[in-house]
């Protein structure tokens, strides 16, 4: 590893990375409060990997570690929407609730057809963590007295075609546009007192990691508050200076001026 690797420009996933222990250093009362409010701010403002190594150096982890360096560049990138395109027949075809429930979330593979059915019952299909046997997949929901809820994952589009008879479909979603290459999401089927609700929903470790973005945000507000106050202090006192100059500079010219004139006046008495 070459000398500069320190300067090498940090990734969000480093600074992450580093929080992340830090958190566990808290919780382990490694660290208190006040340290750990440090070290987060210095964390989220560090650049290079040579200014975050120092924060975890007293720590069991040790040092941040630097990942290898590809000069090529993949095709497809760890998580993006092209890896959870997997092809396939699913992991599961089907849901039914008869005056009970069922459920489909966490890691499982999404056919290009689910058929769900619920009477007296309900249904939970949660997309947030799966994967996708095609780019456009039918989720079939078929509520009879019954209801059923569909959660996506931000980015997904979302195409709803159901009938509801004293019933009814959820419509908030659609015509959201979705990421390119984000699969496609057809919310279908048949409602009779009823419903099949459908919802747009980050995973909980997508909201921490909003939470944590919107704290490093207001960290970085209030360090550039501080700063324009520092700088505002400092301009108060540099004119505060000058004035004080200033008046020094007038106080020798009355003096010269004093003596000049004791001076001639003392000659003319002479």
């Amino acid at each position: 590893m070459t000398d500069d690797v320190p300067e090498l420009r940090a990734s969000d996933a480093d600074r992450e990375r580093v929080a992340e222990v830090l958190r566990d250093a808290v919780a382990e009362g490694r660290l208190d409060m006040e340290e750990f409010g440090e070290r987060l701010d210095a964390v989220y403002k560090a650049r290079t990997y040579g200014e975050l190594a120092p924060l975890t150096r007293d720590l069991p982890v040790g040092t941040v570690a630097v990942p290898k360096i590809d000069m090529v560049k993949p095709e497809v990138p760890d998580g993006s929407w092209a890896d959870r395109i997997v092809g396939g027949e699913g992991s599961s075809t089907a849901g039914v609730a008869v005056m009970s429930g069922f459920q489909r979330k966490g890691r499982w593979t999404v056919p290009r057809r689910f058929n769900a059915f619920a009477f007296w019952g309900g249904g939970e299909i949660d997309l947030r963590d799966a994967n996708f046997a095609d780019r456009e997949v039918v989720i079939n929901c078929v509520a009879i007295m019954g209801g059923m809820q569909v959660t996506v994952p931000p980015g997904v589009e979302v195409v709803v075609r159901g009938l509801g008879i004293m019933g009814g479909f959820d419509q908030r979603e659609e015509g959201v546009p979705g990421d390119p290459g984000a699969p496609r999401v057809i919310v279908t089927g048949f409602a009779f007192w009823g419903g099949v609700g459908v919802e747009r929903k980050h995973t909980r470790a997508q909201r921490q990691a909003l939470r944590e973005e919107r704290r490093r945000e207001k960290l970085e507000r209030r360090a550039e508050r501080r700063e324009l106050r520092a700088s505002a202090r400092d301009e108060q006192h540099e004119q505060y200076e000058t004035h004080r100059e200033m008046l020094e500079e007038h106080r020798e010219m009355w003096r010269n001026a004093h003596d000049r004139h004791g001076k001639r006046r003392a000659r003319d008495e002479d």
